[in-house]
């Protein structure tokens, strides 16, 4: 298998009041193509540092990582933002929606960043809203939405341009179970589209048979990666 993201030896250290704090400690990840890998582990341990390192939205210390080959650490800032915008999406935790934007204005951000037409770019955030269950909010604001309804116009900002790399930190968390199954449905088939690869961070023990590998993490390091067992039906 052919693989997508190639971590080496990452290490990442924070000052906390005068003391370092090793959040990541000599990690090695390896996540191929058409894979969708989860990382699990305590609060703390470093699994949101890690994929922030992989996003290209923080620099490690020591190491390397790889994304579909090229080293994003390496490049110039105008550079590595293009090729996020390109080659990324990101669901953050705390949603990060545009609160003077609706729904489908919020979506469409990604595909106005890599120059397609406004109005195109809002006529495909709404058919991928409605994939999310969100057919009929696509006008509304933010502030006009529940928690899951924000959660589900973030993952659906993080898919609409296609991106090869799918970034998830604790994408089910505000979700209901049904809600929470058809969004991984979705992220699972995505996955499966033009080799991409998605790495998603969770507590949620409900969607681990998703996952075609679990990453344990604690103190900073992978402490074991094991392929599923149970398959969710397709």
């Amino acid at each position: 298998m052919t693989i997508a993201i190639d971590c080496q030896n990452l290490t990442k250290t924070y000052d906390s009041d005068g003391q370092k704090v090793m959040a990541l400690t000599g990690v090695n990840l390896a996540i191929h193509q058409a894979e969708l890998m989860m990382l699990v582990g305590p609060s703390g341990c470093g699994k949101t540092t890690l994929i922030s390192i992989i996003a290209g939205i923080l620099d490690q210390d020591e190491g390397h990582c790889w994304i579909y080959g090229q080293d994003v650490n390496k490049l110039a800032s105008r550079d590595r933002l293009k090729f996020r915008a390109q080659n990324i999406g990101f669901v953050f935790q705390a949603y990060n929606l545009l609160p003077a934007l609706n729904a489908a204005e919020n979506v469409a951000v990604p595909l106005i960043i890599n120059g397609m037409k406004r109005s195109q770019a809002e006529r495909k955030a709404v058919e991928l809203l409605a994939q999310v269950g969100l057919a009929e909010r696509y006008r509304s604001l933010p502030a006009q939405l529940s928690g899951g309804q924000q959660q589900r116009v973030a993952i659906a900002r993080a898919l609409v341009h296609e991106p090869r790399l799918i970034v998830c930190d604790e994408p089910t968390s505000a979700l209901d179970h049904q809600n929470g199954q058809l969004i991984m449905q979705l992220l699972k088939q995505v996955a499966l589209q033009n080799n991409r690869a998605l790495i998603i961070v969770t507590h949620d023990a409900r969607i681990f048979s998703f996952a075609d590998r679990i990453a344990h993490m604690d103190d900073g390091r992978i402490t074991d990666i094991e392929a599923t067992v149970l398959k969710h039906p397709d």
